[in-house]
């Protein structure tokens, strides 16, 4: 590599000193320093888009917990302290599905309104002067699926949280993807025939004492298409990407945002109680029946009576600044990266025009300073590289055909998911 310039130019014969055609130690970089603004910018539009969702979705989650704790201390005082854990497990089980977590909607829903029942049966439907024995309440617990003491609400809530979990599960799981994409492109180790040509354009001018030519369009074009042909291929895949997420994103709203739907859960759960202490005469025969008559512990007092309910203190979420909401963040997100939607099909012609090439007038064509370049201009990708006059492109880089895989994997997963469908989620390839 190192005598390149001189088996190519005479470089040595040069008036430059020997030490600029030996320089090349940094050629590698010469496209990395070119795309290393751009990528670096993308990127941290993807970073901050998937990290600040996760502070935010964990933010959430803590909120939705407190607003339904808060139910509990305000409405129904007595059976506060022993729901808290059942509160904290349900919104623990629904922060781990949103990251990914391989745990089943249904079954802590179910898990949540099996531990509550006892506790309302307890304190709401058959208070006495002790509390009911720990294998009642078991048997309680086991029994609520069969006497559907809430009614419909178990599965009514169930289906909101199902439809607004999974998109945002989604979504989240397809930003990493992104970043994956975007860091792989910005590490490629580019082949010996790219960084021999990159030489010869960038480098051998110096040689000659030509330091203020630039090469000539067509000729940049040809070398740095030749050099991001295999990235040239992710531009239809990136495209369907950002394109997929934007149509997620726009179905995140009503009963599928999440952020609405968990900061009116607490209002559910008090309706699923309400339910069971309306129907409480009927409730208690069929306990009964299942269980047997309670029975209680010795000398354990149930605390303080249930303040009524028409004390019950409404807690809505508080009207925030549009800018605030999950939704504009990812109205706002979607938007930036929309700009980098052509990024992989563009960069080539972006770097030419915008950094490497000269725009008009004499320019380097390779051999010398001539006013135009006369050979075949090739377009992008690797097809187009097969009538390349100054670059050999022999395949797709391998890491390249993974990336591709992986973004073809999300797009035949964003693009039929609708919040009303169930979809299969990937694992651990995203």
């Amino acid at each position: 590599m190192q005598q390149f310039c001189t088996d190519f130019l005479n470089c040595m014969d040069s008036h430059m000193p020997r030490a600029i055609c030996n320089n090349v130690s940094g050629l590698d970089q010469l496209l990395t320093n070119a795309t290393g603004f751009q990528q670096y910018e993308c990127k941290l539009k993807q970073v901050r888009a998937a990290v600040e969702p996760n502070k935010t979705f964990e933010t959430l989650i803590r909120q939705a917990e407190n607003y339904t704790n808060t139910l509990f201390h305000t409405t129904y005082r007595n059976m506060a302290a022993e729901a808290a854990a059942s509160v904290r497990e349900l919104f623990t089980d629904i922060g781990l599905f949103v990251l990914g977590s391989e745990v089943s909607i249904e079954e802590f829903m179910n898990r949540f309104f099996d531990s509550l029942f006892p506790l309302v049966y307890n304190y709401l439907i058959n208070p006495g002067l002790t509390d009911i024995a720990l294998d009642y309440a078991e048997c309680t617990r086991m029994a609520r699926r069969d006497l559907n003491p809430f009614g419909n609400i178990p599965k009514l809530v169930a289906g909101q949280i199902g439809r607004s979990l999974l998109p945002s599960r989604v979504f989240l799981q397809a930003l990493n993807l992104g970043i994956e994409v975007i860091n792989t492109t910005d590490h490629l180790q580019y082949t010996k025939e790219c960084n021999r040509a990159l030489l010869k354009m960038q480098y051998c001018p110096h040689c000659q004492g030509i330091t203020q030519s630039k090469p000539c369009m067509g000729y940049c074009l040809n070398v740095v298409r030749g050099c991001l042909a295999s990235m040239a291929e992710i531009d239809a895949h990136w495209r369907e990407y950002i394109k997929s997420l934007e149509e997620l994103s726009n179905g995140m709203h009503g009963t599928h945002d999440i952020e609405q739907v968990l900061l009116n859960l607490h209002s559910l759960v008090n309706d699923a109680v309400m339910y069971a202490q309306i129907n409480g005469p009927k409730l208690s025969v069929q306990v009964n029946k299942a269980c047997g008559l309670p029975s209680r512990k010795p000398g354990h007092s149930s605390g303080d009576q249930l303040e009524d309910n028409e004390h019950y203190l409404t807690l809505k979420a508080p009207q925030r600044e549009s800018e605030e909401t999950l939704a504009s963040r990812r109205k706002e997100f979607i938007n930036s990266l929309k700009l980098y939607r052509t990024f992989y099909g563009g960069l080539a012609d972006q770097l030419c025009v915008s950094e490497l090439a000269a725009a008009d007038g004499l320019c380097w064509n390779g051999a010398d300073v001539v006013k135009s370049y006369t050979l075949r201009v090739v377009g992008n990708g690797i097809k187009a590289q097969s009538g390349n006059p100054e670059v050999k492109v022999k395949g797709t880089d391998p890491m390249i055909n993974q990336i591709i895989d992986k973004l073809k994997h999300v797009n035949q997963v964003l693009r039929p998911l609708h919040p009303l469908r169930e979809v299969q989620l990937w694992g651990n390839a995203c």
